[in-house]
């Protein structure tokens, strides 16, 4: 468990599996509807807000709470890919970050990262990826990743999720 101001970021657990869709269900529909267009929001929404139980159980995805136990932000990193392969072994990736919408700006995505980095860098991590949400892209070019380029993910057939994929070395 790590403390910072009044937040608490903890290891995920299935336990924890109701909080992290909780979190992203209420935040990903307010985040990022500026930026996709409704049709594509209305197909990539029921996947990409329901809680992935391999992340919970690899001991690298964390629940953010804040001084009264509520969770704020969930996130974390795994050695293989949101594509599902494993590339060079000290390259980690980034997993399914959410801050609670109604608490962005407030430092809780930057705490996360920063014990994001702190961990995945203790397990011999030197480099990073992320699949960004095009949202999030300034966010992730705050922390310090570089912008590689437009990607479309396939969530299932027939449902692409624009994104935008970035790097950053450790």
């Amino acid at each position: 468990m790590f403390k910072t101001q009044s937040l608490t970021i903890k290891t995920a657990t299935m336990a924890d599996l109701s909080v992290v869709e909780e979190l992203l269900r209420k935040s990903y529909p307010v985040l990022l509807k500026p930026d996709y267009k409704p049709s594509v929001l209305a197909m990539a929404l029921p996947m990409i807000t329901k809680a992935n139980p391999r992340l919970l159980r690899s001991a690298s995805y964390y629940v953010v709470r804040d001084s009264e136990g509520v969770a704020v932000g969930v996130g974390g990193w795994t050695w293989i890919s949101p594509m599902g392969g494993a590339g060079r072994n000290d390259l980690a990736h980034i997993r399914h970050v959410a801050t609670d919408h109604r608490r962005t700006r407030q430092g809780i995505g930057r705490a996360l990262m920063r014990h994001i980095y702190q961990r995945a860098y203790e397990a011999g991590a030197r480099r990073m990826d992320c699949m960004s949400t095009v949202t999030a892209e300034p966010f992730y070019e705050a922390m310090g990743f570089q912008r590689i380029g437009s990607v479309e993910l396939s969530l299932a057939a027939g449902i692409r999720f624009p994104a935008t994929q970035m790097h950053i070395g450790l």
